[in-house]
């Protein structure tokens, strides 16, 4: 019997998949062709790319979307091209152009850049772009600015994990930056050049890796075929802290009944982890109560989880009514 049908009737994919999302499309479009490839309305991402952006795009199918804040809560890594000279409206290359100035000799000084960076590597809040997807009043606040209503954009808790300085010529800077979620590459283009005196913006980003994922794991994107995905217990081992169930613990805990050390094979964590059957399956996220007992915080439908991750299959036929993908 196929693994991935039951009864005749195939299982949803879970799991997660990581792509090289080119430049030019948005992350919903990726989304939305996912949607279609697997045949599946559960489908969502683990952190925006702008459309001019390439690189990691973390994809969550079916179960997997139940990990979705912590896998969106993680750390960001980027290479991005910063332009001088040239300023624009949405603070990227694709924007209109707002000032053009002429760079002196030695604007970009090696010794004044290493300052502004300094600066930013201390950087704890930032404001973001106003052709940004943040919402204000229930409005993207690029959908207001482009039709010229007056957005304001508070800045928000960000951190710089990371900040070097990869090259450097006379119009243009390079850096590889670790950066917290919700940092914008495109307000680092904006202020670095009011730092350093200059008009500027973002030429060209790149995303290494989001959390645990890099360009290693990323296919290219599209692919012709539904390709594999890395299954939920391992998704969950890159992702959390994990726990080990017996089967006693396992039926508890689909349950959702609360859960002591003897339901597991050894003393879990009290912090949030993942609970793995002992035929690894991830049943649950749980956490300690701070006394004897476990509470389940989140859980799954393990016994319908398709691992993926053991051999590539072909994408569930097509269900009997209209595609509802946008």
């Amino acid at each position: 019997m196929d693994a991935h049908v039951r009864d005749g009737v195939p299982l949803e994919p879970h799991g997660v998949l990581v792509v090289d999302k080119p430049a030019g499309p948005t992350s919903h479009d990726v989304v939305a062709q996912a949607r279609r490839l697997f045949r599946t309305r559960e489908v969502g991402h683990a952190g925006t790319l702008d459309p001019a952006a390439s690189g990691v795009l973390v994809l969550m199918l079916g179960e997997a979307t139940k990990l979705s804040q912590y896998l969106t809560a993680q750390d960001k890594q980027y290479l991005a091209t910063i332009e001088f000279g040239r300023a624009t409206d949405t603070w990227d290359a694709l924007g209109e152009t707002v000032q053009i100035a002429t760079l002196v000799p030695g604007q970009l000084d090696l010794h004044r850049l290493e300052g502004a960076l300094e600066g930013e590597r201390l950087r704890k809040a930032q404001t973001p772009p106003l052709y940004s997807a943040i919402q204000v009043g229930g409005v993207r606040a690029h959908r207001a600015s482009r039709r010229g209503e007056h957005v304001t954009l508070t800045p928000r808790s960000v951190s710089v994990q990371s900040l070097q300085l990869v090259s450097c010529s006379e119009r243009q800077v390079s850096v590889r930056l670790t950066v917290s979620k919700g940092y914008y590459v495109r307000s680092l283009a904006h202020d670095l050049g009011e730092r350093m005196g200059a008009p500027a913006h973002l030429a060209q980003l790149r995303r290494l890796a989001s959390g645990p994922f890099s360009l290693d794991d990323a296919i290219a994107w599209p692919p012709t075929d539904p390709p594999t995905l890395l299954g939920m217990a391992d998704t969950a081992r890159r992702t959390l802290p994990t726990a080990q169930l017996t089967e006693r613990g396992r039926e508890r805990a689909l349950r959702g009944q609360s859960l002591t050390n003897s339901d597991f094979l050894s003393a879990p964590p009290q912090a949030l982890s993942a609970w793995l059957s002992p035929a690894d399956e991830l049943v649950a996220l749980g956490q300690g109560n701070g006394r004897t007992t476990f509470q389940v915080v989140r859980g799954f439908r393990a016994a319908e989880i398709v691992e993926r991750s053991a051999g590539s299959v072909s994408a569930p036929p097509a269900p009997g009514r209209a595609d509802p993908t946008p």
